[in-house]
């Protein structure tokens, strides 16, 4: 059932035009927040700091449309760049994806994919030389209603994050993550379909042997694949998730969001850091100032795998605040409704909690059976 968590903030007043689209803006493992591009200022930035999210030059918050899912784009979103640093996780830890933003109207799978850098680390990796293979996928949650509630519905319910966890086999290496929503609103139509990629530097340790073979992703889909030319209305009891098949052992998690209690650095290229460095508030990317924030309705605890390559702070229900956009699409002709949800705010020390009372910023809105909602057709 959705979340009345779901809270919809008001476009900055004055504002000419507005981006409707999220960006993963980083990830929790074992309660160290990990800061990821902030596609919002990062582009602006004389000396951006190092983080472990690549960067794209998508500054509208826009997609990646069908026609370039042959094109270096498709791998990690619009002109991806090398993130500069990662973060050092253990096989078998869950990693919480915190969203800035996700319009309800935007529905679709959410997949998770792993790629092999290779010894030289992934800051220097050339993109369309990796090769990913699935290790999470959801799509179809519920299609007894038109146009029915979807993987990315569940995200915006799980406080704007998903949960993924690192397969336990896995070997160590050096990986990239890549982290997509597929937005089907438009999907019934010839190059309809939106992709948004995003991906995020791991060093992943432990003594696991596996190493599935991937393809690159410039061969993940194609634009008449069935789960991408797909109309969402209408009678759906079924939603074929497009990509290779996930990996063997590979299994669904339940979905729950995960409180920082301190905020982790990123280590750069040539850098060796066995476990994550606490270091909270180290830049402006790791603790964004809040706009809005939102908790999750009834989020079920998960507490990470604990190991020694990790600390083992246990994931907590206590949604964190955020930083969030209120933003909605500059694409002509969507019809859009925001969700502004929470991104982990650094404490004093790892140890301290991160938790602070939830607040809302309400917009006037129109009543509806599943959330509070602004609606503002874009032009």
């Amino acid at each position: 059932m959705p979340s009345a968590a779901r809270v919809l903030a008001s476009a900055l007043a004055g504002a000419v035009a507005v981006s409707a689209h999220g960006y993963a803006k980083g990830l929790t493992v074992n309660g160290v927040y990990y800061a990821g591009y902030d596609v919002t200022s990062a582009p602006y930035q004389a000396n951006p700091p190092t983080v472990i999210g690549w960067g794209t030059s998508a500054t509208d918050l826009g997609f990646v449309a069908p026609d370039a899912f042959s094109s270096g784009d498709i791998v990690c979103h619009r002109d991806g760049t090398n993130a500069k640093g990662h973060a050092t996780v253990a096989a078998g830890d869950k990693l919480y994806i915190s969203w800035n933003t996700w319009p309800d109207s935007h529905k679709g799978p959410v997949i998770d994919y792993l790629a092999n850098c290779g010894d030289a680390g992934c800051e220097t990796v050339e993109k369309t030389s990796l090769k990913f293979f699935k290790i999470a996928e959801a799509g179809l949650i519920d299609g007894s209603s038109t146009p029915g509630v979807y993987a990315a519905d569940e995200l915006i319910d799980n406080n704007l994050g998903w949960m993924v966890e690192i397969p336990s086999d896995i070997a160590p290496g050096n990986y990239v993550l890549r982290h997509e929503i597929i937005a089907l609103h438009s999907g019934g139509n010839a190059n309809g379909a939106q992709n948004y990629p995003q991906c995020f530097n791991l060093k992943i340790t432990g003594s696991g042997t596996s190493n599935p073979e991937g393809v690159p992703a410039t061969e993940l889909y194609t634009a008449n694949d069935a789960g991408i030319l797909f109309s969402i209305y209408g009678s759906v009891s079924s939603y074929p998730i497009p990509g290779p098949a996930l990996i063997a052992g590979a299994s669904a998690i339940q979905q729950a969001s995960s409180a920082a209690t301190a905020t982790g650095t990123a280590t750069p290229a040539g850098g060796d850091s066995s476990s994550p460095t606490s270091a909270a508030g180290s830049s402006s990317a790791a603790a964004p100032t809040s706009v809005a924030a939102s908790t999750s309705a009834a989020a079920a605890p998960t507490s990470a795998a604990a190991t020694s390559a990790a600390p083992t702070s246990a994931a907590q229900t206590t949604a964190p605040a955020s930083s969030s956009a209120a933003q909605a699409s500059a694409s002509s002709g969507d019809f859009l409704t925001l969700s502004t949800g929470s991104a982990p705010v650094a404490s004093s020390t790892a140890t301290s909690t991160a938790s602070q009372p939830a607040q809302t910023t309400k917009a006037p809105v129109c009543k509806s059976k599943r959330s509070k909602k602004l609606r503002r057709h874009v032009h």
